[in-house]
């Protein structure tokens, strides 16, 4: 059974982007060195990547190869995709997805971008673990680590970590 994980990085006020979608508070960080945790160890163990619409069309508006060859790639969208960057699935039914994805048995699966398809698949008790990298700074607001959806949870912390003078790891378990 595959297990489902995020991993993510916040400012340290919650944000994951700029409101108008910018990273660079964190592409630019010039101490930030995540060690054994960096990004490269992290997809080497992910088999199937799964984002949401608004995430793909980001990706999908930068220039660049598709940094997803050889892993599943499943978007949760109603909308075709016409011309995919690369070679990628859709899905509408969330809930089928969960049991498609629980059934895999070749690595684990990466809800990759941002807050409100993780706040879906916790609210369905389906995201099991996720890494979250707080980055030091304060960007004064933007898109939401998680969107406020009313759900209540008491995640266990597995570690916490420092990363350098810029950057605190903390892993939990959501089962």
């Amino acid at each position: 059974m595959a297990r489902i994980v995020g991993y993510i990085a916040s400012s340290l006020d919650g944000f994951i982007a700029t409101a108008d979608e910018n990273l660079d508070w964190l592409t630019q960080q010039p101490d930030l060195n995540l060690g054994e945790f960096d990004y490269r160890n992290f997809i080497a163990r992910i088999r199937t990547v799964v984002m949401g619409r608004a995430t793909y069309d980001w990706i999908a508006r930068y220039p660049g190869a598709w940094e997803y060859d050889g892993k599943r790639v499943i978007v949760v969208t109603s909308r075709p995709i016409d011309n995919p960057k690369g070679p990628l699935e859709t899905r509408s039914d969330i809930p089928a997805l969960i049991v498609e994805l629980r059934a895999l048995d070749d690595g684990d699966v990466w809800m990759l971008g941002g807050g409100k398809l993780q706040m879906t698949f916790m609210e369905q008790g389906a995201l099991d673990e996720i890494e979250i990298y707080i980055i030091s700074e304060i960007i004064g607001g933007g898109i939401p680590l998680f969107p406020p959806t009313g759900l209540r949870s008491s995640p266990k912390l597995i570690s916490a970590q420092a990363l350098g003078p810029s950057c605190a790891r903390l892993h939990y378990s959501l089962t």
